[in-house]
């Protein structure tokens, strides 16, 4: 393994039997009489591994551990204890230690003990190091977003990025902590529950990365003679299934004398299945009631045409409501990023059009987008 441990122990005989053991078990030992001598050691050498005494004199192997975990935090140590005194061993592991083995020795437990610390040393390791990388690649393209949006206020929105990849980085935290429970306690449960975390960020930060790339794309609109009705079909058909595994009712309800329009339909389609997801996801928080999402279209009294989403959610507190198509913020809390109704917004911009959110706590909302009629087929 080429691991180097690093042995504490007041009494010769114990040092020599125990680096016997560790070096059989593939590791390079270096051997330290007392706590001082250990924390020299430390202090010019970088080893990750610690086995040591608890019961020793002048500084004892608790205060040793408490000295290591305070200076090198991402050491693991190993207790030495003697047979019954479970209260000291007990208070190390509070105090951080990787685990306890006692006294009279046996090999299989020492190299069990020294294995799961290393695999903890190892995955908070790579977990670092994919979290550093992650962030570094959403850093990225939040500033291409902001080089490509010319943002006016680039403070706040770094600032709310800066908050997003916070969230996510976080959570993968959290689930580090779980997968470290999981080796130090042989838990396949915490095991499978911290993959499970570190597996469902991951997918978080790729989508947000992804997200981010296509709404710093410039928009391209292409516009085409259509029914205005026929983007809201397409969604409602679209995500029908979506609805229906959330237990959600997808309404459609289409406008008869809307007239052709000069549009992008691919921009409207892109701007409803925003809503009408948002929408979805809004209803799966909703513990009683009908679960609804409406998806309208209307003419505008003769000057636009309206496309409506609503849904039957818990709605949007008037404090909040003035906040969602501000950078990068959501309602979603850790579900999601916050970028999808500044796409939405931006390419209702870009057609000429607007959008408006309606709502109250307890009440739903709906989402208006108005396209006027100057981009109409006369």
């Amino acid at each position: 393994m080429n691991e180097t441990v690093l042995l504490v122990d007041d009494e010769e005989g114990i040092r020599t039997v125990l680096s016997v053991a560790i070096t059989d078990a593939g590791y390079t030992v270096v051997t330290a009489e007392n706590g001082a001598q250990a924390l020299d050691i430390l202090e010019s050498s970088s080893i990750p591994l610690i086995v040591t005494d608890i019961k020793m004199p002048g500084m004892d192997g608790l205060e040793l551990l408490q000295r290591i975990k305070r200076d090198w935090p991402d050491s693991e140590v190993i207790m030495i204890t003697g047979h019954g005194d479970v209260a000291s061993a007990i208070k190390s592991l509070r105090l951080g230690a990787a685990d306890f083995i006692t006294k009279p020795f046996y090999d299989d437990a020492l190299e069990v003990s020294l294995f799961r610390a290393l695999e903890k040393i190892n995955i908070r390791e790579q977990l670092r190091e994919y979290t550093e990388n992650l962030e570094h690649l959403v850093l990225e393209k939040s500033k291409e977003l902001v080089e490509a949006e010319r943002m006016a206020a680039v403070g706040q929105t770094v600032a709310s990025m800066s908050h997003a990849i916070k969230n996510v980085a976080g959570g993968l935290e959290g689930g580090m902590f779980v997968l470290e429970k999981g080796l130090e306690l042989e838990n396949q449960e915490y095991l499978r529950q911290g993959w499970e975390m570190v597996r469902r960020d991951v997918e978080r930060i790729k989508d947000l990365s992804m997200d981010l790339l296509d709404y710093a794309k410039p928009v391209s609109l292409n516009p085409v003679e259509t029914d205005p009705n026929g983007p809201a079909s397409q969604v409602y058909n679209l995500m029908t299934s979506k609805a229906q595994a959330g237990g959600v009712d997808l309404i459609l309800e289409l406008s008869d004398d809307l007239p052709t329009m000069r549009m992008d339909p691919d921009a409207v389609h892109q701007c409803l299945t925003n809503l009408v997801s948002n929408g979805i996801d809004a209803c799966q928080d909703l513990l009683e009631g009908d679960k609804k999402v409406w998806i309208r279209t209307m003419d505008g009294g003769g000057v636009s045409v309206r496309y409506e989403v609503t849904d039957s959610g818990n709605g949007i507190a008037p404090e909040i409501l003035t906040k969602i198509f501000n950078s990068f913020f959501t309602t979603k809390g850790s579900r999601g990023t916050g970028i999808g109704l500044m796409a939405t917004k931006k390419l209702v911009k870009e057609m000429g059009g607007a959008i408006m959110a309606n709502s109250g706590s307890g009440k739903g909302a709906t989402f208006t987008i108005t396209i006027p009629t100057a981009h109409l087929v006369t």
